[in-house]
């Protein structure tokens, strides 16, 4: 064998062996933000061959703050006494890398803190449910700076406290203070100085921001308690508004961007909708109660829509024609992730972990495990050919290939 022919061999295996283990999982909803993840090869035998677990670390908070995953190291948001714990752990093997604590509250209302740590350029971006945002290094845990965004804005958090991940756009940090002044703010994420303020005025909404470029234009899209709206990226300047009244003002599911159409979903009976965003605002497409997503984020994957709601459990839906493909009572309140193929779901009740295969022709499900079992309402997230779940008292990882 040749020289060159060794080389070329490496190469292929390199990026065979990059490929198969996926990415970094550094914010809410992924990579790309859409809750998919890029793993391909993964072990769907989960009958002859269940997933192993790696390791199993106990949490403190009661609560639903989702992992992330980035250089190496696992973020979440644990909580001891009357202080927010962020918690780096080695993804290999769940040992605790560094902590940092910070003063929160000793009252619980279902949990503490709800956002999802977000990982950018050697830094860590973590809000706490009362609105306390800090930048991290998450090397170290270090902090670098901290804002509490709702008094510097005189924001006005939801009912059940701030819910939205922060989110990193170039040199912005995207977050939803809330109130008359600034229903959305970006701040310099390596100083935290304000950069603009905007958005539309109201309480804020549940839902992690969605940044997408609509009819040309970069906007980052966002719910209040009562609509949904988009402002210009570069200034926070309002674009369109679309109004979405819902009980208690729950919008935590983030909405779906293709192309020129959003879709989006709340609970409480609520439904959902298909929008069309022209050039003189938004026009419904349709709407009707196929998916009542609670919280949970759903992910559209091989052209339809997977969701968890009130009504149904999982569906999965053409988002097109409103088309409910099949429906399967795994779970109403539980997250899901779509991988190489198959959409990953966790029961809220039960803690089952399902397998299914995303095809809209019917439910066709792959295996299923249970791995800590328990109420579990936070979404499951993958990265580099890992799973990790987490439910109200432990965080665990196992091995998907």
């Amino acid at each position: 064998m040749t020289r060159g022919i060794r080389l070329v061999l490496i190469i292929v295996a390199v990026v065979a062996m990059s490929s198969a283990f996926g990415a970094d999982w550094p914010r809410f909803g992924g990579p790309s933000g859409d809750c998919i993840a890029p793993d391909t090869g993964i072990n769907k035998d989960w009958n002859q061959k269940p997933p192993k677990v790696l390791w199993t670390v106990p949490l403190g908070d009661r609560g639903y703050a989702g992992p992330s995953v980035a250089d190496g190291k696992v973020f979440i948001i644990d909580h001891a006494g009357s202080e927010d714990i962020v918690r780096a752990l080695n993804l290999q093997t769940g040992e605790e890398v560094w902590r940092f604590a910070y003063a929160d509250t000793s009252k619980h209302s279902y949990g503490y803190a709800r956002a999802t740590p977000t990982y950018a350029g050697g830094k860590l971006y973590t809000l706490s449910r009362l609105g306390l945002l800090h930048c991290l290094n998450a090397g170290n845990g270090n902090k670098i700076w901290s804002v509490n965004i709702k008094q510097r804005f005189s924001g006005q958090g939801p009912k059940w406290n701030y819910a939205a991940s922060p989110i990193v756009d170039g040199n912005r940090v995207i977050v939803l203070p809330g109130g008359n002044s600034a229903g959305m703010a970006a701040l310099n994420k390596d100083t935290g100085e304000t950069i603009w303020t905007g958005g539309r005025p109201g309480i804020a909404g549940y839902a992690t921001p969605v940044v997408a470029t609509i009819q040309g234009i970069k906007q980052y899209i966002a719910f209040t308690g009562d609509e949904l709206y988009g402002v210009r990226a570069d200034d926070g300047s309002a674009l369109w508004k679309f109004p979405w009244v819902t009980k208690h003002g729950v919008n935590a599911a983030m909405p779906i961007v293709q192309k020129d159409y959003v879709f989006i979903t709340s609970g409480y009976g609520h439904g959902c909708s298909l929008l069309q965003i022209t050039p003189q605002g938004p026009d419904m497409y349709w709407q009707s109660k196929a998916i009542v997503s609670h919280f949970n984020s759903p992910v559209f994957y091989k052209s339809h829509v997977f969701g968890t709601g009130d009504q149904g459990g999982l569906v999965c839906l053409n988002s097109r024609d409103n088309k409910v493909m099949w429906t399967q009572p795994i779970s109403k309140k539980g997250g899901l992730v779509a991988v190489d193929g198959v959409i990953i779901v966790v029961s809220d009740s039960s803690g089952d972990v399902v397998m299914i295969n995303a095809s809209p022709d019917s439910y066709q499900e792959l295996g299923r495990i249970k791995p800590l079992g328990g109420k579990s309402w936070s979404p499951p997230i993958i990265a580099h050919g890992k799973l990790i779940v987490r439910n109200e008292k432990a965080i665990v990882c196992l091995d998907l290939m």
